[in-house]
């Protein structure tokens, strides 16, 4: 049975002395949670003081983005390596955010996908289409594209350690959010999309979450579904009381 993850990307917000006020309220309500995976993604600058604060609990910790390369001249970049330094477990890769405003294609993606892998971090790979695709009916053809090309020539042997963010683009930060039905429609082909790369029997183990608008108000109906195994949280993850309450929302 796959576990299911709440992962909250933070995006640029919050300094270092907000980020730690906020997970150590989470470490104080979610110190004897064990049946959801908990991930906070803080901005880079403040990832060593969230993993330190963090250290010892269930709770893990990911980054919003990475270079594929080890080291060398990539000014303004962070490596695997240096994440895992830092004590990171996820990677957040392919938000559609990157894609629009820094124009991430699919192949970096995937070579950051690789080298996450290689390195020991789990990514979570984000992929999905806007509101003009979806009204042209265009969403299976986009979502198999990003996910054959982002997904490429993964290691067979840590492809089960990915998870997979199905975020339809026209509902991040708007205050839409698909119907638990749509998600799971979208996510149950994605399933199917990994089955063909990777096999039926690890494509069942890989986790599916749904990332747009998420909040306590809809997180319960989006867990009944049986492919949705968590979600990619952006507002409500900074607010304490409210990530709180979604990971408390159990399977």
């Amino acid at each position: 049975m796959r576990k299911p993850i709440i992962a909250g990307n933070w995006k640029m917000n919050l300094n270092t002395q907000e980020a730690v006020f906020l997970v150590e309220y989470l470490k104080r309500s979610l110190a004897e949670q064990i049946e959801v995976e908990a991930v906070v993604c803080p901005p880079f600058t403040s990832l060593s003081s969230v993993t330190e604060v963090l250290q010892g609990t269930e709770i893990k910790v990911g980054a919003q983005n990475m270079c594929w390369e080890k080291k060398g001249a990539y000014t303004g970049e962070i490596s695997p390596e240096m994440l895992l330094d830092l004590g990171c477990h996820y990677v957040i890769l392919g938000h559609s955010e990157r894609r629009q405003y820094f124009s991430e294609t699919d192949a970096m993606i995937n070579k950051k996908a690789q080298a996450a892998l290689e390195h020991g971090l789990k990514p979570i790979v984000c992929v999905g289409e806007t509101l003009i695709e979806r009204e042209n009916k265009q969403t299976e053809s986009i979502i198999r594209e990003q996910v054959n090309k982002s997904l490429a020539n993964l290691p067979a042997e840590k492809v089960t350690d990915l998870v997979v963010a199905y975020e339809p683009i026209w509902a991040i930060g708007t205050g839409k959010s698909a119907t638990a039905q749509q998600a799971n429609e979208v996510i149950a082909f994605i399933r199917s999309l990994l089955a063909e790369m990777f096999g039926q029997e690890k494509a069942q183990l890989i986790r599916i979450q749904y990332g747009g608008s998420v909040k306590p108000e809809n997180i319960a109906e989006l867990m009944q579904q049986p492919e949705i195994d968590g979600a990619l949280v952006g507002g409500a993850s900074l607010e304490p009381q409210s990530f709180t309450a979604l990971v408390a929302q159990k399977k």
